[in-house]
């Protein structure tokens, strides 16, 4: 009986507080207090948002061995655990990214209160530091991913050093400019940004679009706080935060916004990947039905305007050669377009460990999702999609697959049908259950385009 590879093209990473001092630079400590501070009130709230699905009086539907409830999350930054949780739920390797609601980021998040430029960029460098030595040690299971556009920098030569740092390091891509929005960004395709793509096509580093990109610093946590502070002055409680909170940012909208779509285009049409050709761009996190009516809606726009534009291809062409798409959490309706997509281009993540991700419950989730998929597609999107993309060591990954599985059986091979609780729980966390989206973002999507081909064609 065959035993699976799977590769998670998403999972996270966040620095424990206790590491603050020793990965930040001792010109910054003074701003330590001020993130204590906020960490206390920010994990609070999340707790309690969290608590929605996972509270204890949920273990009975999804945590039957005791994985969440017996600490398996604090493999957010302890290897140990990492890895026994991998090894749990067979998956042989994953690429790890920045971010975590059980802990505040240093200083360069969204959802951190606003800090000035220089910190934010200090708590990258410290991030990478930490990341690099907290799991290098499983470097053949584990592949970091860098940040570097979390943070400002102030020339492209000090940004490009730091793409050096974490390229020697084995890193196996970078967020891209403009993940964290800072004033006065130039869009991804102006010329000012070739060096940075050069130097990550050298360097072999995927381009990472990931679920926030083009919020702004501070943007998320400024709400957070600000909620928090209406509600106590109120007299209101934490719950009350949290149901205001459901209802004004935690909707849902956060993985099917527009904004990390739009530096697909800019790549695309900006003719970016014409002057890089081996460029990869990695969507992750952020859904994937859109992208069969939005390609083709590029398309046409492309072919209106190719005259003016630097891009050679039609978008849909740059997708089949350049991009990649992680779909966390799969979704049935994401599996049901898997072609229309492009099956060659499509990834699975598991999110470890945020909640509304496949852990830990990912066979389960991996079996209900391709339910009715020859098992060579799903082959194709577990392990050789990604192993063809990224350049994976395939021998290593299948001694790993052999100890810990799973086996074709336990995704494809006949099992008692899902508990409905758990089918519940599993769309309540991460809408397996939902229909997708269609064309009903095109009319965004247009304006966003509008701006970004006017100002594109002047770089033709």
């Amino acid at each position: 009986m065959e035993n699976l590879i799977v590769i998670s093209l998403d999972s996270h990473a966040q620095t424990p507080p206790e590491a603050w001092p020793a990965y930040l630079e001792k010109r910054f400590h003074h701003w330590l207090p001020e993130l204590r501070e906020e960490n206390e009130i920010y994990t609070s709230v999340m707790r309690r948002f969290w608590s929605r699905t996972h509270d204890e009086s949920k273990y009975g539907i999804f945590d039957l061995d005791g994985a969440f409830r017996s600490g398996g999350v604090t493999g957010l930054y302890d290897l140990n655990t990492r890895l026994a949780q991998m090894d749990r739920e067979g998956i042989a390797a994953e690429f790890v990214y920045n971010g975590d609601a059980r802990v505040c980021g240093l200083f360069f998040q969204s959802s951190n209160r606003e800090y000035p430029m220089d910190v934010c960029q200090a708590g990258v460098k410290a991030y990478h530091r930490w990341l690099s030595d907290a799991f290098s040690p499983a470097k053949h299971r584990l592949y970091p991913i860098g940040i570097l556009g979390s943070a400002p920098w102030r020339s492209l030569d000090e940004m490009l050093r730091e793409l050096d740092w974490i390229a020697d390091r084995g890193f196996a891509g970078t967020a891209i400019p403009g993940y964290a929005g800072y004033h006065g960004e130039l869009p991804l395709f102006d010329k000012y940004w070739d060096p940075f793509w050069a130097r990550c096509e050298e360097r072999g580093l995927a381009l990472w679009v990931h679920a926030g990109h083009g919020e702004k610093q501070g943007e998320l946590g400024k709400e957070v706080h600000k909620f928090h502070r209406q509600v106590t002055e109120e007299g209101g409680s934490i719950d009350d935060l949290v149901k205001k909170l459901v209802k004004e940012l935690f909707n849902g909208k956060l993985f099917s916004s527009a904004k990390p779509r739009r530096a697909m285009w800019q790549l695309m049409m900006g003719g970016v990947f014409d002057r890089f050709p081996r460029l990869k761009l990695v969507l992750n996190e952020v859904y994937g039905d859109w992208l069969p009516p939005t390609l083709q809606f590029l398309d046409g726009q492309f072919e209106k305007r190719r005259a003016e534009l630097p891009a050679r291809r039609k978008p849909s062409e740059y997708w089949q050669s350049n991009g990649v798409v992680c779909l966390s959490f799969i979704r049935k309706c994401e599996v049901a377009l898997r072609h229309e997509i492009g099956l060659d281009t499509v990834t699975f993540g598991r999110d470890y460990p945020h909640p509304e991700g496949t852990w830990p419950n990912t066979k389960t989730w991996l079996r209900e999702a391709f339910a009715g998929v020859p098992i060579g597609e799903i082959r194709q999107v577990l392990s050789e999609n990604p192993i063809r993309h990224f350049g994976l060591d395939r021998a290593k990954l299948q001694a790993v697959a052999e100890r810990i599985g799973p086996t074709t059986q336990e995704i494809t091979g006949p099992a008692p049908a899902i508990n409905p609780e758990l089918l519940a729980h599993f769309d309540a966390r991460g809408h397996i259950l939902q229909a997708p989206e269609g064309e009903t973002r095109i009319p965004e999507i247009d304006a966003m385009l509008h701006e970004d081909l006017w100002r594109a064609s002047a770089n033709a």
